[in-house]
């Protein structure tokens, strides 16, 4: 699916569709056109691994800045998490809260209380904090993650800066386009 008008700069992943709401008015939460309350983006699958992966990212990458365009710096993680969560749904991506990544130690699954905050699209993992700085073991906390969980891509995401572009790091382990 595709459309002349691409209101997000994502390319042909995105769609704009115009909906009604039940009781037949026009309206929606989400209006990443600006057009007015009639008009939703919604967000399409294809292409490789690599391909696929841009796009989820860069979907969650908007998402966040709406998330903290909304409520700015100084709230708890696990406020981030709900509202971002919400956010991506909003839009049409899948999204798992909170999901255990055992650790596997000499054949043997050990639950040691690992969790990743969101899980996109069973592609992307994300790491949200609401510090004050990241320190590299923030980065080396969501590759063991990675890791763990056989997934290629993540993104630390820090709310509890001024510009939420200058807290946010993506951190990949071994993506192939297979």
């Amino acid at each position: 699916m595709g459309s002349e008008f691409d209101p997000t700069g994502l390319g042909s992943c995105w769609t704009v569709v115009r909906f009604l709401d039940p009781e037949g008015a026009p309206g929606s939460e989400f209006d990443p056109t600006g057009l007015g309350s009639c008009w939703t983006a919604v967000f399409v699958l294809g292409g490789g691994l690599r391909a696929r992966v841009d796009r989820v990212t860069e979907a969650v990458i908007g998402a966040a800045i709406e998330v903290h365009r909304v409520l700015g710096p100084g709230l708890l993680e696990s406020v981030y998490e709900a509202c971002l969560a919400r956010e991506l749904e909003a839009v049409g991506l899948s999204v798992e809260r909170q999901v255990p990544v055992p650790v596997v130690y000499k054949d043997v699954h050990i639950e040691c209380g690992f969790r990743v905050d969101l899980l996109v699209e069973d592609l992307v993992v994300l790491e949200l904090k609401a510090l004050e700085h990241l320190a590299p073991v923030h980065n080396a906390q969501l590759l063991s993650y990675l890791r763990l969980s056989h997934h290629k891509v993540g993104l630390l995401i820090n709310f509890h800066v001024k510009q939420l572009t200058t807290g946010i790091r993506r951190v990949v382990n071994d993506l192939d386009d297979n």
